[in-house]
């Protein structure tokens, strides 16, 4: 790989309940990027049963999906979840995560690609 290459970083951050996040293809070679996907949410201190939950979807497939009760009344919680995806040359990548809440409410839904070179 050329030493002249820098890693590439992508990054969406929304105050709601969907984030999405396109990577542009690269003609030239294949990547390999570290997803990391955080979900923030204000947990009210006398809503019985909050629960939260996060989905990530991967160019239109579900890739991860987990439901949680919230924690920390009058506080926040959060989910976070990482994996790791390769480009091959050419195709474009597109990422979407979903938040989904009762009781609690989403304050912040961010999606990030580091690549690894």
């Amino acid at each position: 790989m050329p030493a002249n290459i820098k890693p590439e970083l992508w990054r969406t951050e929304v105050a709601e309940s969907v984030a999405l996040l396109n990577i542009p293809g690269a003609l030239q070679r294949s990547r390999v990027f570290d997803i990391d996907v955080s979900l923030w949410v204000k947990v009210p201190p006398d809503h019985p049963g909050p629960w939260h939950e996060l989905v990530l979807e991967i160019d239109g497939q579900r890739q991860w999906q987990r439901r949680i009760q919230s924690s920390c009344p009058g506080q926040t919680d959060g989910l976070d979840y990482h994996c790791r995806i390769v480009l091959e040359a050419g195709p474009a990548v597109r990422l979407r995560a979903l938040a989904a809440s009762h009781g609690s409410v989403v304050q912040r839904l961010v999606i990030e690609a580091r690549e690894d070179l």
